[in-house]
C-alpha cells in the first residue's frame, strides 16, 4: 500500500570484537590494581575510624567517636589552621610566578630550551633530597651570610622561629612546584593563535590589556589544571614538612599529613588518625570539585 514503509529486519551484532576485548583486557587490571591500592585502603580507613584501633593489639568498636573528637581536639585543630594557610599562600606564589616565567619563556629568546629544562629540575629531584639540601642553607649558608654581612634576620635560622619557620617551607615548596606549572603554562601559551594577537594589537590592546582580555582568557583551562592540581598538593604537604622541621618549632608547621602520619603510625592513634585521613581527604574532594566548578563556569562564560 501507498504510504505503507516496509519494515527493516536489522541485525546487531553484540558479539565482542578484537578491539573489545584489547580494551577491557588493559582496563581491567587497571581497575583491579586502583581497587586494592586506593578504594579498598579508603574504605578499610574509614573502618579503622570506627574503632580504637592503636596500630597493633586488640581493639573495639566506638562508632563516630573519633570523628567527633577530631571538630575538639586543639593540636588537630592548629595542624588544619596551618595546612590551609600554607596551600593558599602556596598556591598563589607558585601559579603567580609560574606565569610570569611562561610569560618570559615563550618569548622569542636565546637558549630558551636549556632554560625550559633547567628550571624543570627542581621537579625532578625528591621532595625529600630538596628539603634535607634547603634544610642545611637554612641552617648554616644563611646564618654564615647574616652574620658576615650583618643582616640582622638572617643570623638565626629561618626554621627556628615560629614566625619565620612556616615561610622556609612555603619557599622549598615553591621552588620545586614552579617548574611543572611553568611547563603547563608554556603548552597552554602555545596554543594561542598569532592571528589572536595581531586582531588585538589591530585594536590597539598592548600590554596588561593584551594579557588580560586575549592571552589569560585563552589559557583559562590551564590555568585551572594549575590551581587545583597546586592545591591538592599543598594540602598535602608532606616531605618539606619531614625534611626541615618535623612540625616544629612548637608544632607551629605540623601539617595534616604529617599530623596523621606521626601520631598513626607512632603516636598509638591509629584508629584516630584514620578518621582524619578519611575527613581529609572528603575535604581534598570538596575542595577540587568546588574549584572546577567555579572555573568551568567561567570558562564557558568565555
Amino acid at each position: 500500500m501507498m504510504g505503507k514503509k516496509k519494515k527493516e529486519n536489522i541485525y546487531v551484532d553484540r558479539s565482542w570484537t578484537k578491539n573489545d576485548k584489547i580494551f577491557l583486557g588493559i582496563l581491567i587490571p587497571v581497575l583491579v590494581l586502583f581497587f586494592c591500592f586506593n578504594t579498598l585502603p579508603l574504605l578499610k580507613g574509614f573502618y579503622y575510624g570506627l574503632t580504637n584501633f592503636k596500630g597493633y593489639g586488640s581493639y573495639d568498636f566506638v562508632g563516630l567517636r573519633n570523628f567527633r573528637d577530631i571538630f575538639t581536639d586543639v593540636r588537630v585543630g592548629k595542624s588544619y589552621l596551618f595546612t590551609f594557610k600554607y596551600a593558599i599562600v602556596m598556591t598563589l606564589a607558585v601559579n603567580v610566578i609560574s606565569l610570569i616565567l611562561a610569560l618570559g619563556l615563550n618569548r622569542e629568546i636565546k637558549g630558551k630550551s636549556a632554560l625550559r629544562g633547567i628550571y624543570f629540575v627542581p621537579n625532578i629531584l625528591g621532595g625529600l633530597v630538596v628539603g634535607y639540601i634547603f634544610s642545611f642553607i637554612f641552617t648554616y649558608i644563611l646564618p654564615a651570610i647574616g652574620n658576615a654581612t650583618g643582616i640582622g634576620f638572617l643570623q638565626n635560622s629561618m626554621l627556628a622561629s615560629t614566625k619565620t619557620a612556616w615561610i622556609a617551607i612555603v619557599i622549598v615548596g615553591a621552588w620545586q612546584g614552579i617548574a611543572m606549572n611553568t611547563i603547563i603554562y608554556i603548552s597552554g601559551l602555545q596554543t594561542v593563535p598569532v592571528d589572536v594577537y595581531e586582531a588585538g594589537m589591530l585594536d590597539g590592546a598592548t600590554g596588561w590589556t593584551k594579557f588580560r582580555k586575549l592571552t589569560f582568557p585563552l589559557i583559562l583551562p590551564f590555568f585551572t589544571i594549575n590551581l587545583v592540581l597546586c592545591m591538592k598538593n599543598a594540602l598535602m604537604v608532606f616531605d618539606q614538612i619531614m625534611a626541615l622541621t618535623k612540625g616544629g618549632p612548637s608544632q607551629s608547621t605540623e601539617s595534616i599529613s604529617y599530623l596523621i602520619y606521626n601520631n598513626g603510625m607512632s603516636g598509638g592513634q591509629f584508629g584516630f588518625q584514620s578518621a582524619n585521613a578519611f575527613l581529609f581527604f572528603i575535604m581534598i574532594v570538596v575542595i577540587s570539585f568546588l574549584q572546577m566548578k567555579f572555573l568551568g563556569g567561567k570558562e564557558e562564560q568565555l
